[in-house]
């Protein structure tokens, strides 16, 4: 059974909601037989590849709120972040355009390491200060998950993937997907939002049950 998860690579609640699905999938006594399949999503494809201010401030601006409640909702997130192994340093966040590193997830597709990318990703925006939109940072950072960096260099030199990235978007929106994390589960069924442990695994439950029973 497929579940397609649609995320954007610096959405923090697209990072709590994996881990809270990988945390439900530990549980699913079915795991070995499902396969977990990340799908692109950009929050913002207007962002330029490497944005100036910090993250609150840019927060800001788009939700039209001070840069105080901004923080104030970040500290939330970090609060919610530990429980799931997330240390968010949202002061260290440099955001940007994440085409490039949605196009990168499909080649590491290809090589059988789409979820070392994406964590490795993930786990460098949010908390190690990479620069979503540098190619040069994206390339030496999809090396350390296994995607070797000349291929990862070649991707972003040119516009591989790009109708790839193009068609998992429109996707989206002919499912009514307008935010992330967004999970389909066997083509059927759909969760909104990062859900809890809980939830997604009762989700998992159903939609296998009802697979079983077809």
């Amino acid at each position: 059974m497929q579940l397609e998860l649609w995320i954007d690579v610096v959405c923090p609640w697209c990072y709590l909601g994996k881990r809270r699905l990988e945390a439900a999938l530990e549980q699913f006594d079915a795991r070995d037989e499902l396969t977990l399949v990340t799908r692109a999503f950009e929050l913002d494809p207007d962002a330029p590849p490497v944005r100036e201010g910090t993250l609150a401030e840019m927060l800001a601006g788009k939700y039209g709120i001070s840069v105080d409640e901004a923080e104030t909702r970040q500290g939330q997130l970090v609060e919610l972040g530990r429980d799931h192994g997330i240390d968010f340093r949202f002061d260290l966040a440099r955001s940007g355009n994440t085409f490039d590193a949605h196009r990168l997830i499909h080649l590491a597709r290809e090589q059988g390491v789409a979820g070392e990318v994406v964590e490795r990703l993930m786990l460098g925006y949010f908390t190690q200060g990479l620069a979503i939109g540098d190619p040069a940072e994206l390339a030496g950072a999809v090396a350390e998950a296994g995607l070797p960096q000349p291929e990862a260099q070649e991707l972003l030199d040119g516009d591989d993937f790009a109708e790839e990235v193009r068609a998992e978007e429109q996707a989206a929106g002919r499912l009514g997907i307008r935010g992330v994390p967004f999970l389909v589960l066997d083509g059927r069924y759909g969760l909104s939002g990062a859900q809890p442990v809980d939830a997604y695994l009762q989700a998992l439950e159903h939609a296998w049950g009802e697979r079983q029973a077809a």
